[in-house]
């Protein structure tokens, strides 16, 4: 049958990709790490220091987790292989549809686990905070911030992250001026580093009379959630003002009775931490206090970098010039990274987080420096 012939020359195609992952997994030194950290919890008072075997499980639950994925994947790549070899022998048209639809299956978990081959960073399996800011553009740039939001929520959800929302500010007309959010989830930040810097919308916009096309802009920053006791950066008492305010929007009745909303300002640096989410004032001064002594401790480890992108990612200014990826919607519909030069045709399901792909390529090129094909960055 032409469709067997067919899935068997996709199979072998996954195959080289299959290999590639296990020799990136390094998979008998993880079974071996696996053993030594099932002996760590197996010997008298492991349980006593909290912090140290609260680490230790979180390792050995992402390495069995892991080593899991792979062998799920290696025994459905023989499963394929087994059903089409039915299909050949029996001459049996019935399980043509399950072939496809595992075969579809098995390419999109292949993928991901590909991609998460990549994330082999410092700080790429802490969870990520992002933050939103719109810019040049005014109720369009408010509208476009929303936009973006809704897109990594959804992405978030597809792959199983918890979304916290921790500082909000709403446009005057529509969308957002600025939005903080927390994902949490293994490989968070490693993931969502991709969407550092300025994102770039063209359409014809919804709050112009005339229906004109429009560009607007929006900065995204993404940061790793650092545990405290992972972070040694003093702050000193005189080089921040604490400001409480009232808490503005979802969150529960509380949020509008008292000023439980906290900013920080750090004056050496001007950096601004914002939380309102947390039931009390004391929860946000330490969830905001957190965010910014990894704000700072990531500030200076940009410090020592050649280039800033490895951690922090280059968030310009959000205007012409400063684009890493461009959204059009109009005249045609196509969605650019210019730094990496992946591309897509379909923009609506990327707004509606189908962003897999953008991320794979941005892995890829800071791992090898090659591109998604041979294109240009210049925007159209």
């Amino acid at each position: 049958m032409i469709e067997l012939d067919q899935f068997k020359y996709e199979l072998g195609q996954l195959e080289p990709t299959l290999n590639e992952v296990k020799a990136s997994l390094d998979i008998e030194n993880k079974k071996a790490r696996i053993a030594e950290l099932n002996m760590y919890m197996e010997a008298p008072g492991f349980w006593e220091d909290v912090d140290k075997s609260r680490k230790i499980s979180d390792e050995l639950r992402g390495l069995q987790d892991t080593l899991k994925k792979y062998e799920e994947m290696d025994n459905t790549y023989e499963e394929i292989e087994l059903l089409i070899q039915i299909g050949y022998e029996e001459n049996d048209a019935s399980v043509l549809p399950e072939i496809e639809e595992t075969l579809n299956t098995f390419r999109e978990e292949l993928e991901e686990l590909r991609i998460n081959t990549l994330l082999s960073d410092e700080y790429d399996e802490c969870s990520a905070t992002v933050k939103l800011n719109a810019g040049a553009g005014g109720t369009e740039s408010c509208d476009w911030a929303g936009m973006l939001y809704r897109m990594y929520t959804r992405w978030a959800s597809s792959k199983g992250f918890a979304v916290e929302e921790l500082d909000r500010l709403d446009g005057d007309e529509a969308g957002i001026k600025s939005v903080t959010f927390q994902v949490s989830g293994r490989n968070a930040y490693g993931l969502l580093r991709s969407e550092n810097g300025v994102h770039r919308l063209v359409r014809i916009s919804p709050f112009n009379a005339q229906a004109k096309r429009q560009t607007s802009f929006v900065g995204c920053e993404v940061m790793p959630v650092i545990e405290d006791d992972d972070v040694d950066i003093e702050i000193k008492p005189e080089d921040i003002r604490v400001d409480t305010y009232h808490a503005s929007g979802a969150g529960g009745q509380h949020i509008n009775k008292s000023s439980s909303a906290i900013r920080i300002t750090h004056f050496p640096t001007g950096i601004v931490v914002q939380c309102q989410n947390e039931r009390s004032q004391f929860q946000n001064k330490d969830k905001a206090m957190q965010m910014l002594k990894a704000r700072l401790f990531m500030l200076a480890q940009q410090e020592k970098e050649e280039k800033t992108a490895g951690i922090r990612g280059e968030v310009k200014e959000n205007g012409w010039g400063s684009q890493i990826r461009s959204y059009v919607l109009q005249p045609y519909t196509m969605v650019k990274d210019t730094r990496t030069g992946e591309e897509s045709g379909n923009a609506q399901a990327v707004l509606d987080g189908k962003i897999d792909n953008f991320i794979s390529a941005y892995l890829k090129w800071k791992k090898t420096g090659v591109r998604s094909g041979d294109v240009s960055d210049s925007e159209e």
